[in-house]
């Protein structure tokens, strides 16, 4: 199985940003000792942009490369149809991550635009959300 780990806006500063809500890890330390433990996961590949569109362009070309897709839209999430229709639109499953627990914060953040047109949502572990959902695809692929 190969599985994409899209990252959105801001994610790309883990570890410096609001550590009391994102922890103190930044993402590649995190994303390496992820990609070491499973074996039964062929490869995983890590991007991460600010860009709505850029977003949109990787999970459109990613349906040739990988099997999966976990992706935190970051504010997106709560804003962008034009990425819930991204998602419908491809082939290619997707689980819905967050660090945080979107419910437990500001009321704009308790809707998200992207759950409806994903295969899950994993929310509230800090970076251990991201490997629920690895474990989730390695269990669905079973």
């Amino acid at each position: 199985m190969r599985i994409l780990i899209l990252n959105g806006p801001n994610l790309n500063l883990l570890g410096k940003r609001e550590p009391d809500i994102y922890g103190n890890s930044n993402f590649q330390e995190f994303y390496e000792e992820l990609s070491a433990v499973y074996d039964d996961v062929a490869s995983f590949n890590y991007l991460q942009s600010n860009v709505e569109g850029e977003l949109i362009n990787i999970l459109q070309s990613s349906q040739t490369d990988y099997q999966a897709i976990i992706f935190n839209a970051g504010g997106y999430t709560h804003t962008s149809v034009a990425l819930a229709d991204c998602i419908a639109a491809i082939s290619v499953p997707v689980i819905e991550v967050h660090i945080s627990q979107p419910a437990a914060r500001e009321e704009f953040r308790h809707k998200s635009l992207i759950a409806g047109k994903c295969i899950g949502s994993i929310s509230g572990f800090g970076l251990d959300s991201y490997r629920l959902a690895v474990e989730a695809l390695i269990q669905k692929k079973d």
